[in-house]
């Protein structure tokens, strides 16, 4: 099967998109007081979030319980079919319950709701209506209502679980502001992949030190700085006086300006090449920082220094490719 009519196809999918994009600056006029009585409630509680849904609006309730857990609100998902199969015992005195239906009628969660007010358990309801069960059974209710869906037969879940998405996103991260959640934070709960490498790792972490450190003294030939750039292989050599203290480096560049002059490499001195005004940094320092300072100076090395500017590792690029970090 092929497609018909491409034109067709382009226009259908830019008027679902615009649909969608009409009904989220619509929902930027629901939020009222009671989102604000949501997010106090939930900030108040010493339990848990759960959310329950089903469906489609199961779907969109995982990425919700995700995202909250991620930015600092304890939260997971609860299938509203399998609560009622023993699942519910999942959910505690003292903890909220999110209820997402965009009908408000759902049969699965609307069977649940004489158990949750047993249990003492606070409702929150996202729906689409609110005059419906769910919601007027619910101690807060919050509109996600939509004037259509996107979907050209009137059917399917489009507009309704964008909007039920969005308004999920803004209550996570309206806790998370109150709850002064910060990048430590978040870096405590995404340790792995490459976005947990950008947080939480430091140049400490991967570093060359020791005898992979690439240093000379001022007084050394020349000959001799090229011998431990080579060596190194870092495409470049700290200069140091001694107990290591940095005081200069030379580099790639240093050493095509020398060539251009025609030096003798074996007469000149590195103090007569080096370069006084570098770059370095320190051991704590995150390496997604280092990574900046070395794109923004176009530099493919750095020196590590402590507090006294005693040479104590060094990074390349290649050493944060290797690490993830970029």
């Amino acid at each position: 099967m092929t497609l018909s009519d491409p034109n067709k196809t382009l226009l259908l999918a830019k008027q679902v998109i615009q649909t969608q994009a009409s009904a989220l600056e619509d929902l930027v006029e629901q939020v009222d007081d009671n989102f604000t009585k949501a997010c106090s409630l939930m900030l108040e509680t010493d339990g848990r979030v759960i959310i329950v849904g089903i469906g489609k609006s199961g779907h969109i309730g995982r990425k919700i319980a995700a995202t909250m857990a991620s930015t600092g609100t304890p939260a997971f998902f609860v299938s509203a079919a399998e609560a009622s199969h023993g699942d519910l015992g999942m959910i505690c005195r003292g903890d909220i319950v999110l209820l997402l239906s965009n009908s408000g009628e759902s049969d699965e969660l609307v069977s649940l709701i004489t158990s949750l007010k047993q249990l003492g358990t606070p409702l929150i309801a996202l729906t689409g209506n609110p005059t419906s069960t769910i919601s007027k059974n619910a101690d807060i209710h919050i509109d996600v209502s939509v004037r259509e869906e996107a979907c050209p037969l009137g059917l399917a879940p489009t507009t309704s679980t964008t909007a039920t998405l969005v308004m999920g996103d803004a209550l996570a991260i309206a806790l998370l502001d109150a709850r002064g959640f910060d990048k430590n934070d978040f870096a405590r709960s995404h340790p792995g992949g490459k976005l947990g490498k950008r947080l939480t790792l430091r140049v400490q972490d991967i570093m060359r030190s020791g005898n992979q450190i690439p240093k000379v003294s001022a007084e050394m030939s020349l000959k001799q700085g090229l011998l431990e750039v080579s060596n190194k292989g870092l495409g470049m050599t700290a200069i140091v006086e001694k107990n290591d203290r940095l005081i200069a480096v030379f580099t790639d560049g240093d050493l095509r300006r020398a060539l251009d002059r025609g030096l003798n490499i074996d007469q000149t001195k590195m103090q007569d090449v080096m370069t006084t005004d570098y770059q370095c940094t320190h051991a704590e320092v995150l390496a997604v920082d280092v990574l900046e300072l070395m794109q923004s100076k176009r530099i493919s090395s750095i020196p590590v220094v402590d507090e006294q500017t005693t040479l104590i590792g060094a990074l390349s690029m290649h050493d944060l490719l290797n690490a993830g970090v970029i």
